[in-house]
């Protein structure tokens, strides 16, 4: 690791430890001077944001315009703040882009086509790469789990090696003696993955919430032989059932990460596990329903809007995702001043859309959650097809009754107001897994439409 990077890393892992001892108020000073701070900035070297938020310069945050990625993306060049960043040419970095090579010799560049298929690339400067570094070293710091120079820790995360993908260039940006690991792909067969694992035996595991499931009932079933002291799950929904296998197989509450490319690390749990605190300090999170209207504690929102304090490459103000989280109405015991969020149900574009009467109705992830995940399997995944709903179901224990399930799962669709379409169970070797081997739990496979509520570019 470059030892510039290291020292930077170091000094902010060190300011953003500390800041778990502020109280709400300082917390809060913290982040209106990062606001101020980030909106001059924009204003002063973005001709995006110049026309953008023309009119507004003495808005308050939610009265500002929701951006999207497809009209940062249409807007590229003038988005960015160093004018000499252009798109084709950071595309043709990323097409040849091998571990830690910056763009330009100066940014680190990342992409993702997210859940709504439309790619986003997202550029970091030195400083702001720190930062992203330093915000998943908290993670792991607040879980007890953080290697330094004087505590060697052997790590494994099965996820992406793909290049441009974030947790493969965190992983390849930070590679030292202090973290040895392990990365191996999600998509990789099974007992390939269970082989390499067995023969590294982590001290720490880091995977995708699907593959955190997996793993755990390989355990179980005696082809797994680690014993991590910290399991960290991120990327896709954490149900209760796969946190208990988690527990069964290790002994170990799983720590659940929430984090995007956008944003780095938004939440992250502490060792009481009453909810993810937010990282108000770096990330200001906006819980809101479809018409980005703010949603109370205890109810979810349709989507979060994001303001990153620490962006200037590529400033993001009220940034929109599709994610559907819930505020806590609870108070954590361990007097952070950072708020919770208590609940992760997936995206929008995870809500399955079903003709009824008089229309169409919408069925939350969470209700196929808790179905599922009654289901003596291994993993599975729920797919919408033009055709009906299909089930796919892998490791399924003997003795399970398919008819069960699919009177179960027509029960709860009829509950929802839904015209219940056909639905079939199949039983797979392996859970077919995205080009970043995630396996999303709910998955559509309808033609794309228009949701409602989504900014249009």
């Amino acid at each position: 690791m470059d030892l510039s990077l290291l020292l930077r890393i170091l000094w902010q892992r060190r300011q953003l430890l500390a800041r778990a001892s502020w109280t709400r108020k300082q917390l809060l000073r913290h982040q209106a001077q990062g606001l101020s701070a980030l909106r001059e900035y924009a204003s002063a070297h973005s001709p995006f944001y110049q026309r953008f938020h023309r009119g507004y310069f003495q808005a308050a945050l939610n009265e500002l315009p929701v951006l999207s990625k497809a009209t940062m993306m249409e807007h590229f060049e003038e988005f960015v703040t160093d004018q000499v960043i252009q798109l084709k040419e950071v595309e043709a970095h990323l097409e040849k882009l091998k571990a830690t090579e910056r763009y330009r010799g100066r940014y680190y560049v990342n992409a993702t086509s997210g859940s709504t298929g439309r790619r986003g690339i997202f550029l970091y400067s030195l400083l702001e790469w720190a930062t992203v570094l330093a915000s998943y070293s908290r993670a792991y710091a607040w879980a007890g789990a953080m290697p330094g120079l004087t505590r060697r820790m052997k790590m494994a995360v099965v996820s992406t090696t793909t290049p441009w993908h974030q947790s493969a260039m965190v992983g390849a940006t930070v590679r030292s003696p202090f973290t040895p690991t392990l990365r191996l792909n999600a998509s990789d067969p099974l007992p390939q993955i269970v082989g390499h694992l067995n023969a590294w035996q982590p001290e720490s595991l880091v995977t995708y919430a699907s593959m955190a499931r997996v793993l755990a009932e390989e355990q179980l079933q005696g082809r797994l032989h680690i014993a991590p002291n910290a399991v960290f799950t991120a990327s896709e929904v954490l149900t209760p059932d796969t946190r208990r296998r988690v527990r069964e197989a290790w002994g170990q509450e799983p720590y659940n990460v929430y984090g995007a490319t956008e944003t780095a690390t938004i939440a992250s749990e502490c060792p009481h596990h009453n909810g993810m605190h937010l990282y108000e300090d770096l990330v200001i999170t906006e819980v809101v329903d479809g018409n980005y209207r703010p949603v109370p504690p205890g109810t979810y929102g349709a989507k979060v809007l994001v303001t990153v304090l620490f962006s200037r490459t590529q400033p993001l103000i009220r940034y929109e995702m599709s994610d559907s989280v819930r505020l806590s109405e609870k108070v954590c015991p361990s007097g952070w001043p950072f708020a919770l969020i208590d609940g992760v149900q997936g995206r929008l574009e995870e809500v399955l859309r079903f003709p009824a009467k008089g229309g169409q109705v919408a069925v939350h992830p969470n209700v196929f959650h808790d179905l599922m995940d009654l289901v003596p399997a291994s993993g599975w995944q729920v797919v919408q097809q033009p055709g009906g709903l299909e089930v796919l179901l892998m490791g399924v224990r003997e003795g399970f009754a398919h008819d069960t399930l699919v009177q179960r799962i027509q029960q709860a669709l009829i509950a929802q107001g839904a015209v219940v379409p056909p639905i079939s169970v199949h039983r797979m070797e392996a859970i077919p897994r995205a080009a970043l081997g995630k396996a999303p739990l709910i998955k559509s496979n309808m033609p794309k439409a228009s949701l409602p509520g989504r900014t249009q570019s």
